[in-house]
């Protein structure tokens, strides 16, 4: 589930695995960009791990 929002007048979107995540992942555009950058390591990284 994806929300897109404003924090001080700037874009954020919050990620959420259901409608009732108490702990929703929430980002704006420069570390969406940061994400974007490191996606093949963050690949990597989930792929290596042992959790579900």
């Amino acid at each position: 589930m994806v929300e897109r929002t404003e924090f001080k007048g700037k874009p954020v979107l919050i990620l959420k695995r259901n409608a009732e995540d108490k702990y929703p992942f929430s980002f704006g555009v420069s570390k969406a960009r940061l994400i974007l950058e490191n996606i093949d390591e963050i690949k990597k990284f989930v792929g290596e791990s042992k959790e579900e």
